[in-house]
């Protein structure tokens, strides 16, 4: 019996697969920006599934809301978790695509700080090895005070790879955010 051709295309498990922990239950809300979802013409599954994996992450979640795409709205609203209720983590779903209704990025660019391009760069890499639609998400992610904030596409299959993406790697990002040079690492 002879194999060839045998190649490694990802790993997964092992000595090199961790866990984080943020060193405190972490606190997030979800907001979802839809029309048709806000006047009850659509259900939501996107935002609802947002919601579930991050409690399955351990993370409280102290509000899911869903708005029109307006701009004034979103901001608003962007601002109460940051600057209002202090929250750790703020996802949102919808409001990137290129109709004229599409005003998440822009609201973003009002309300982040700091912007961090990797992580809607790294949603956008690994959605491309799914779709090539992918490339058409203007979705951004940054800071306003401690208040991590990321914009996911607004449908159900692009937030479930994004997640997918995301977790467990986002929770290093608050011991950072937090100025804590120490984290834990557990092993799975």
């Amino acid at each position: 019996m002879i194999i060839e051709g045998v190649r490694l295309v990802s790993k997964r498990g092992g000595k090199s697969e961790f866990r984080e922990k943020a060193g405190r239950t972490l606190r997030g809300a979800v907001l979802v920006m839809s029309d048709t979802v806000a006047a009850g013409k659509k259900r939501d599954e996107s935002g609802k599934l947002i919601v579930e994996r991050l409690k399955r992450e351990g993370i409280e979640v102290v509000e899911y809301q869903i708005i029109p795409d307006e701009r004034v709205q979103i901001i608003r609203q962007l601002t109460h978790y940051a600057d209002g209720l202090k929250l750790d983590l703020v996802i949102t779903t919808g409001g990137t695509g290129f109709s004229a209704r599409d005003v998440t990025p822009e609201a973003m660019a009002e309300v982040i700080e700091h912007e961090i391009p990797g992580i809607p760069e790294a949603i956008r890499a690994y959605g491309q090895n799914r779709t090539p639609y992918s490339m058409f998400s203007r979705g951004k992610a940054g800071l306003r005070g401690e208040t991590l904030i990321i914009n996911l596409p607004g449908s159900r299959k692009a937030v479930a790879e994004s997640l997918d993406l995301l977790f467990p790697a986002l929770i290093h990002a608050f011991p950072m955010i937090w100025g804590e040079s120490r984290w834990e690492n557990t092993a799975e």
